[in-house]
């Protein structure tokens, strides 16, 4: 039975225990709806008291145009080796072990497509931390080192025809003429779609369309927050 949103909410907060931070992995092929599930429920957690849920993409640990050009690989932008897998892996440890002071996680700017050193402050009174990424279930060495520090994974799935048209459609928003976002959502992205979708049974819970498309922002019930969400440490 598919589960409910206010259901997610509540797995996501028993998460948390006390004496550590907790850091939920949300996976999914390219445009099914990882980065909408992710901040929907950010915002429903963190709703109108203080921060207790950050929010941390693996989107900053792309590699540089300039470093894939090094290395003969900018035609695949987008697949596991053009991602720092080492660096995401060691943020997400530095995160659940480093609670005093701001940790600073990289972000990406879509329009140049390039990450951004520094862009996303990560509070101390941060208790959850969400981050979403293509790869997080991939058996390579790299990735399982980035799984260990991952609490669950939720996998995102959306019907097909429906992830394929809102990638190009995603494309074209930032810049690309329609021919040439088809191309690369039927070319590069469909490969790394279908490497994503073979780890589907690894995944801690299948997230569906009906949930993962439809995380609006609404304040979140006082039983799905942790105690004290400032002091659960």
């Amino acid at each position: 039975m598919p589960m409910a949103l206010d259901d997610l909410l509540e797995r996501a907060t028993s998460l948390v225990r006390p004496g550590q931070r907790a850091i939920l992995g949300i996976t999914g092929s390219p445009g099914a709806g990882k980065t909408t599930l992710a901040e929907g429920l950010v915002r429903r957690l963190n709703g109108d008291g203080p921060d207790w849920v950050a929010h941390v993409p693996m989107d900053g640990f792309h590699l540089a145009d300039v470093e894939l050009d090094r290395l003969g690989r900018r035609d695949r932008k987008g697949a596991p080796e053009t991602f720092d897998a080492g660096g995401y892996a060691a943020l997400l440890r530095r995160l659940r072990d480093e609670e005093d002071g701001v940790v600073y996680a990289p972000g990406f700017e879509r329009t140049l497509e390039q990450p951004l050193a520094g862009a996303i402050p990560v509070p101390s009174t941060a208790r959850l931390i969400i981050t979403e990424g293509n790869y997080l279930l991939l058996p390579d060495e790299a990735w399982v080192r980035v799984r260990s520090h991952l609490d669950e994974v939720w996998f995102c799935e959306l019907d097909e025809a429906e992830r394929v048209r809102r990638l190009v459609a995603r494309h074209e928003e930032f810049g690309k003429d329609h021919d040439t976002a088809v191309a690369r959502v039927l070319g590069t992205d469909q490969r790394n779609a279908e490497l994503v979708a073979a780890t589907r049974d690894r995944a801690d819970l299948v997230v569906g369309a009906a949930v993962s498309g439809r995380a609006a922002p609404a304040r979140v019930p006082l039983a799905h927050r942790p105690r004290d969400s400032r002091s659960v440490r």
